[in-house]
């Protein structure tokens, strides 16, 4: 059975007589991940949180689409590892460009990008685009502020890249590609350990900048992923596709007016 909110399996039958309100964009990476998460883990995340996201809002009424994810992401930090498939900053808003021309000519006027690579920076174009497009840009770094509290209620140490958060999530969704030792059962991970920058405005967050990955870390994992288990990566799962369908609804009951995404102002007295 087709699932009539993920574009990639509905059909042109579906898609003329029903048109979407609200569209959905998942952006992932191809990149190493420590040596127990594949190398798809961020496109992987995307997808299953987009795609229940979607299906969660599309019962309750709305006309929510998840188009095919974008499986590849900037990789300049992490170039020193192999198979890290970069697409430069430039390149990767180019395409997104594209792509929000594509929806505006479906006639969709709201479209949500869910970012799930921290390389990945979307903000420099919802401003450049603002101007010239008719679809009004919303975006979700999942690992970010919509997981934020519960990675702190759930976890020690979240980690920043393939650490408890995305092994968990791992294991929730895509457990059969998280290797374990198989002598032990225990992850195939080393501890996630990073070497600090010997400027301490740097480890301070003062000051910020893009960290040369294969210098940084180990075998590209930032973050220890030894207390991750599946059950955390559920409840993580549970929240974040609670809140984002709960948006996808709004999104699609909201008119397009002249205030909008703003609440309109009461008239002065």
């Amino acid at each position: 059975m087709t699932r009539p909110w993920i574009l990639a399996e509905a059909n042109y039958g579906h898609v003329k007589a029903n048109p979407y309100e609200v569209a959905v964009l998942p952006l992932g990476a191809t990149e190493p991940h420590n040596l127990h998460l594949p190398y798809g883990t961020d496109s992987f995340e995307a997808f299953e949180i987009g795609s229940r996201a979607c299906e969660a809002a599309h019962r309750r009424g709305a006309r929510v689409v998840l188009l095919p994810t974008i499986p590849y992401g900037t990789e300049t930090n992490l170039g020193q590892f192999p198979l890290a498939m970069n697409l430069n900053p430039s390149t990767l808003l180019a395409v997104v460009r594209d792509l929000v021309k594509s929806v505006e000519q479906a006639g969709i006027r709201k479209l949500l990008l869910l970012n799930s690579h921290g390389g990945n920076d979307f903000k420099p174009l919802l401003r450049e685009l603002m101007p010239e497009t008719g679809v009004q840009l919303f975006l979700c770094d999942w690992f970010r502020g919509i997981s934020a509290d519960v990675q702190r209620a759930e976890f020690a140490d979240p980690g920043d890249h393939a650490g408890a958060v995305e092994t968990a999530l791992g294991l929730a969704c895509f457990g059969h590609l998280v290797v374990r030792d198989p002598q032990t059962g225990e992850l195939a991970a080393d501890e996630g350990a990073t070497s600090p920058s010997r400027f301490e405005a740097v480890n301070r967050g003062w000051v910020s900048i893009s960290r040369p990955w294969h210098l940084l870390t180990t075998n590209s994992g930032a973050g220890n992923p030894h207390e991750a288990t599946a059950e955390k990566g559920h409840r993580l799962l549970q929240v974040v596709v609670e809140r984002l369908a709960n948006f996808l609804i709004e999104l699609d009951r909201s008119p397009i007016d002249e205030s909008f995404p703003l609440t309109p102002r009461k008239p002065s007295v």
